[in-house]
């Protein structure tokens, strides 16, 4: 693989491959650093999920991506224009979805489609129909007098009746109750997942992950982390339970990839990228009797990886791996 940081992003080889590129991204609010030498890229049909804590520099990325906020260094590229000089029909292959589903509470339903049409050469009427319906809307109801759901219901209806080839939604669910936010989750992925779309959606709600993502992208206090396949991620965070005759040892050696250890009455849970025979061989240096691998949840990783404690400097932040 070609390192990111030796190449302009504009001159790297892709064959079509890639729906969004970035290279170095990096943007200063003041003296604090938002968004810190990002480098990425989205294949073409894939799901992609982009996580972090809230402020973690998610929204900052995606606003530079779309074009709609200048890097301080860096480059990206959507859909094979520079982000910042994308004309009108590619901005019309994108939609997007911004955080907390903003309304003008004086618009009716049914007047969103008309207006939102207007900038859209391509617009089924049929499918944002579908959505409002779905989601139990009344056209003629005020925009203001939605539920957090139904506006999220109107924000997707709207992004997705203009048919988009790439779908970036930004904490779609941010806010909804459990019942909304599944109502959300379902309609994405019936209305998406059965069509050609690439969909990149940022969350700090890692169950979501699980259920739609097949590749994830981990933005950690403004450093991008990991970017690759979900079934990789899998593969290389595993979690271990090492058994001693006694108490555990209260230093451990130098476990490269240690994410969490947890202590026992005579035990240590470990949760480590990378997990290797290395490792197993260190744990049995301090006394560990038994190393035995166990289950271990997505979401119960990215919490780790994502967690205060730990090196988290095991996964290479370049391209997305197809």
């Amino acid at each position: 693989m070609i390192s990111s940081d030796e190449v302009d992003v504009a001159s790297l080889p892709d064959p079509g491959q890639s729906v969004i590129r970035a290279h170095a991204l990096t943007r200063y609010f003041g003296n604090k650093c938002a968004v810190n030498g990002v480098s990425f890229s989205v294949p073409r049909g894939s799901v992609c999920a982009f996580i972090g804590r809230n402020g973690a520099g998610k929204s900052t990325t995606i606003r530079m991506l779309l074009g709609l906020l200048a890097p301080t260094r860096g480059r990206s590229m959507i859909l094979g224009h520079d982000s910042l000089e994308l004309p009108p029909e590619t901005r019309a292959r994108i939609g997007y979805m911004a955080e907390g589903h903003p309304v003008y509470p004086w618009m009716r339903v049914s007047q969103y489609g008309t207006f939102q049409k207007g900038f859209y050469r391509r617009w089924n009427q049929g499918m944002f129909s579908s959505i409002i319906d779905y989601f139990a809307i009344a056209p003629r109801t005020k925009a203001g007098e939605l539920s957090h759901g139904q506006r999220a219901g109107l924000h997707l209806a709207m992004t997705l009746a203009s048919e988009p080839e790439l779908l970036v939604l930004d904490e779609p669910d941010t806010g909804l109750d459990p019942a909304a936010r599944r109502s959300l989750l379902e309609a994405m992925i019936h209305f998406t997942r059965n069509r050609e779309r690439t969909i990149l959606f940022s969350t700090h709600l890692l169950d979501d992950v699980e259920r739609m993502a097949d590749h994830v992208m981990v933005l950690d206090y403004s450093v991008l982390r990991v970017a690759c396949s979900v079934d990789l991620f899998r593969d290389h965070v595993r979690r271990v339970l090492a058994q001693f005759s006694g108490p555990p040892p209260r230093e451990l050696p130098d476990i490269r990839g240690l994410l969490r250890a947890t202590a026992g009455e005579n035990d240590l849970t470990l949760i480590v990228a990378n997990y290797s025979g290395h490792t197993e061989r260190l744990l049995e240096s301090v006394g560990a009797q038994t190393v035995v691998e166990q289950p271990l949840s997505l979401e119960d990783a990215l919490v780790a990886y994502i967690g205060r404690h730990g090196k988290k400097d095991l996964f290479s932040a370049g391209r997305v791996e197809s």
